[in-house]
């Protein structure tokens, strides 16, 4: 993998068609599965999707066309096999304030990513109650939800933290055979102080009791 993720990074001045094909529900999903487990071919994605082939045939060619995607090595002639090109699709979010389309893609990710961990939680629990994963996975596995009270420059701060220890974990895990595919999605989203509406007593109504 190299010292650093092999990233797509978005550009909304250059990358308007680009950021238009991947705001299809499917393209999501397709270039999704190519990254998680690997090359397939359309027929394959078409069965693991519930979609006809021709669709995803098609939808691969426009990934494709964006550089999202690229012909993978062939088992045979009969048929073409599809894979990632990146592992990652990353965007600036200042930038992507720039116009109504990229900030309507970025809200796009961000509920596909919600909708990602869903999915990814249901295949995790049916891993576990069929013995697909050992129990020595049950204690470190889950789900947060902290509220943490941060600077700007605070969160900039862990994100960068927590990129360099994804990056050196997953550069220690490479050659260990008990190590398996682990999603980790994390969300840094800031909230403004509640501010009452007008009329709403905002004090904390007595005891008349």
């Amino acid at each position: 993998m190299g010292s650093e993720v092999d990233k797509r990074v978005l550009d909304p001045e250059h990358d308007a068609a680009a950021l238009k094909a991947l705001t299809h529900p499917l393209r999501i999903r397709l270039l999704g599965l190519l990254r998680q487990d690997g090359p397939a071919t359309a027929s394959e994605l078409a069965v693991r999707t519930g979609e006809p082939s021709a669709s995803t045939s098609y939808h691969l060619r426009v990934l494709a066309k964006y550089a999202f995607v690229a012909e993978a090595e062939h088992r045979d002639r009969r048929e073409r096999r599809w894979r990632a090109v990146h592992l990652v699709t990353s965007w600036n979010n200042k930038a992507m304030d720039a116009t109504p389309e990229s900030r309507a893609f970025v809200s796009f990710a961000r509920r596909r990513q919600i909708e990602h961990l869903e999915t990814s939680l249901v295949r995790h629990e049916a891993d576990v109650a069929a013995g697909r994963l050992g129990q020595e996975w049950l204690e470190p596995s889950g789900i947060t939800d902290r509220m943490l009270r941060l600077t700007p420059e605070s969160l900039a701060e862990l994100w960068q933290v927590l990129d360099r220890k994804v990056e050196e974990l997953t550069t220690r895990d490479a050659v260990d055979p008990r190590a398996v595919q682990v999603i980790l999605l994390s969300a840094g989203v800031p909230l403004a102080p509640y501010t009452p509406p007008p009329g709403e007593d905002a004090a904390v109504p007595a005891d008349t009791s």
